[in-house]
């Protein structure tokens, strides 16, 4: 009796077992930092794709991005990583890819033509030593100008700003009408985020170029002491409660029509249409100054933690060819504000910001690299500090710009 309960639990475990290694072929623990209200949408349909795959979705959502890359990396270093974590489209990766702690995607690559169809700098960020080792989600701009339709009404403002002469002088409009004229979040990587804008709008793409490749002669000159003096003359136009506001707060004050503008990535789209807004209606939005206006190109990747188990390996496979299928780009990046990676995917479901932006992208000349692709993270962590001293203090032009010239150095 014992030996045929023992032949009966035996055959039960080996049951289990094989049970067991089938659901974890297919079962995905990702970490990211998506939270918000228009967030939260969008990697539901990144979800969803993998659950109609056949897969099981773990979310391990924590909140802010610093903390998420900090919390997967820790768990690559402790040896329990997930299946997979987000990054930017960016240098955030490249030392632990040199650490040997990423597993490739090479072959979801291949069989996608990712060489063909994704734009010259995402490839740059994400194929490294002639290997994949991130998936990218979304093309994202960071420097878009959003604003309210009805604030703008109301401040007798008849169009959108073309120049950077027209956008001083329509927030001088809406601070007159009693407007809020710039909703701003003053947290270091927001101010970051503005001063690349207008790096990038005001200084232009070249500019842009220069002082990201440690151009001194570039840093030092009149062109880039404008940015930074028109940097200074913006926070002028920013309310009383901007520190430490959060992104998604700031673009409430657009919602609800008690601010003008915010300068914020392609996400905040993502949360007027939380609020049931449409783009062209409620609220406007327009990628730069003019029709050639440089197109900042940033976005989001996943990475795939090293595993030698081939339950994990099939299901980081599975979920790289979901992320990346045509369906669930659109579906995903027409809830996140951003616009897909893939250039044969059908635009005419998605809104008019978005179809600027796949506009945008079919010019080669407006492609920018955002400023993350360009430095590694130390210089990036530099340049943010000192744009942060230059906003929430009385530092002079001049000794910024010898900061800028510092940091970039390394």
């Amino acid at each position: 009796m014992i030996r045929k309960h023992s032949l009966a639990i035996g055959v039960s475990l080996a049951v289990l077992a094989v049970g067991a290694a089938h659901a974890q072929a297919n079962r995905a623990e990702v970490i990211h930092w998506w939270t918000s209200g228009g967030e939260s949408a969008a990697i539901q349909e990144i979800a969803n794709g993998y659950k109609a795959a056949g897969g099981t979705w773990v979310d391990s959502a924590i909140a802010g991005g610093e903390a998420a890359r900090s919390a997967a990396i820790n768990r690559i270093v402790g040896g329990n990583p997930s299946t997979a974590a987000q990054f930017n489209t960016s240098q955030q990766f490249l030392d632990i890819v040199k650490g040997g702690m990423l597993n490739n995607v090479d072959e979801v690559a291949k069989k996608n033509d990712w060489d063909k169809i994704l734009p010259a700098p995402i490839l740059k960020s994400i194929k490294i030593d002639g290997h994949f080792y991130a998936v990218p989600v979304n093309i994202h701009m960071p420097a878009w100008f959003w604003y309210s339709k009805a604030a703008f009404a109301k401040a007798g403002i008849a169009a959108e700003p073309k120049t950077p002469e027209e956008f001083f002088a329509a927030l001088d409009k809406l601070k007159a009408a009693g407007i809020t004229p710039v909703a701003f979040g003053g947290q270091p990587w927001q101010e970051k985020i503005v001063f690349d804008a207008l790096l990038a709008h005001i200084g232009g793409a070249d500019l842009y170029l220069k002082v990201y490749k440690g151009d001194q002669k570039a840093i030092a000159s009149p062109e880039f002491k404008n940015v930074l003096a028109s940097f200074r003359k913006l926070k002028g136009y920013t309310d009383a409660g901007s520190p430490n506001r959060n992104w998604n707060d700031a673009t409430s004050m657009v919602i609800s029509g008690k601010a003008g503008v915010q300068i914020m990535g392609d996400w905040a789209k993502g949360e007027f249409q939380a609020a049931k807004q449409t783009a062209g209606k409620e609220f406007g939005c327009f990628p730069g100054f003019g029709p050639k206006a440089p197109y900042i190109i940033a976005g989001d990747v996943f990475v795939f933690p090293k595993t030698s188990d081939a339950a994990a390996i099939k299901s980081q496979q599975l979920l790289a060819t979901v992320m990346t299928s045509p369906a669930t780009q659109v579906a995903f990046n027409n809830k996140k504000g951003s616009i897909p990676i893939r250039t044969d995917v059908d635009a005419k479901a998605m809104d008019i910001c978005a179809q600027q932006g796949i506009a945008a992208m079919k010019d080669v000349s407006r492609q920018l690299p955002n400023s993350e692709m360009l430095v590694a993270p130390d210089i990036t962590g530099a340049l943010q500090d000192v744009v942060t001293k230059f906003w929430n203090t009385n530092q002079s032009v001049d000794d910024a710009v010898k900061a800028v010239g510092a940091a970039v150095k390394g």
